[in-house]
C-alpha cells in the first residue's frame, strides 16, 4: 500500500512538471518573436511583422480557449484539412489545461508536506530515474530531429492532416519546423529544470537530516 501511494505522488508530479512545462512552453510567445527574426520568417509572405504576430495571436486564441470556434485568421485561409488538425491540436491544449488544473494544487500540497516533514528525499532515486530517460530522448532528438518530429505527430495524430500543404495551408510557411524544434528544446529545459530542482532540494533535504542525527 505504501509502495502504490509513492506511485502515485511521482505520477501526480510527474503529470504536474509535464503540463506546466507545456503551459510554459506553448505559451512563450516571445520565442515566436525571437524567431520571427532568427529563421527570418517575414521572407515567406508578405506581411509586416505586426500583420505577422497578429495572426499568430488569433491563432493561439483559438488553441487556448476551448470557447473559440471555429478557427480564423485574418491572412491565412485554412484548408478542411488544415482546420482537422488545428482542432485535434486545440484539443490536447485543453487535455493539458485540465490535467495541470487538476494536478497543481495536490502537487503544492504534497511538496509542501514532504518538505515539512524531510520526507521529500524518498522522490530522487525515481525522479533520477525519470532525468536519465528524459536525457537520452533529448539526445535522440538532438541527433534525428526530423525523425523525433515525425514520430511525435504519429504517437498523437492518427491521420496525416498535420503534412500541410503551403498552396492550401500557407500558414506553415510561418511555422516552419525550426520554431518547433526551438519549442521542444524549450519544453526540455523546462521539464528537465523542475526534475533537476526536485532531485537537487531531495539530496541537500538528505544531507541535512543525516547531520542531525548524526551530528
Amino acid at each position: 500500500m505504501i509502495r502504490l501511494k509513492r506511485y502515485g505522488e511521482v505520477l501526480l508530479l510527474i503529470l504536474f512538471f509535464l503540463t506546466l512545462a507545456i503551459t510554459l512552453t506553448i505559451n512563450a510567445k516571445w520565442l515566436y518573436l525571437v524567431d520571427i527574426k532568427m529563421l527570418d520568417i517575414l521572407d515567406y509572405v508578405d506581411l509586416s511583422k505586426h500583420e505577422l504576430v497578429k495572426n499568430y495571436d488569433q491563432l493561439m486564441r483559438y488553441l487556448n480557449f476551448f470557447w473559440v470556434h471555429p478557427l480564423k485568421m485574418t491572412d491565412f485561409p485554412v484548408s478542411e484539412s488544415g482546420a482537422l488538425h488545428f482542432f485535434e491540436v486545440k484539443r490536447l491544449f485543453q487535455i493539458n489545461y485540465l490535467v495541470f488544473g487538476l494536478t497543481i494544487v495536490p502537487s503544492f500540497i504534497l511538496l509542501k508536506n514532504k518538505i515539512k516533514h524531510s520526507t521529500l528525499w524518498l522522490l530522487v532515486r525515481p525522479f533520477s530515474y525519470l532525468l536519465v530517460a528524459l536525457v537520452a530522448l533529448i539526445i535522440f532528438m538532438a541527433l534525428a530531429f526530423d525523425t523525433f518530429f515525425v514520430k511525435f505527430h504519429e504517437i498523437f495524430f492518427n491521420n496525416d492532416a498535420w503534412v500541410f500543404n503551403p498552396m492550401t495551408d500557407p500558414v506553415i510557411l510561418v511555422l516552419p519546423q525550426d520554431y518547433f524544434m526551438h519549442c521542444f528544446i524549450l519544453f526540455f529545459i523546462l521539464f528537465v529544470l523542475f526534475i533537476s530542482l526536485l532531485i537537487y532540494f531531495g539530496k541537500r533535504q538528505l544531507k541535512t537530516t543525516k547531520k542531525r542525527e548524526n551530528p
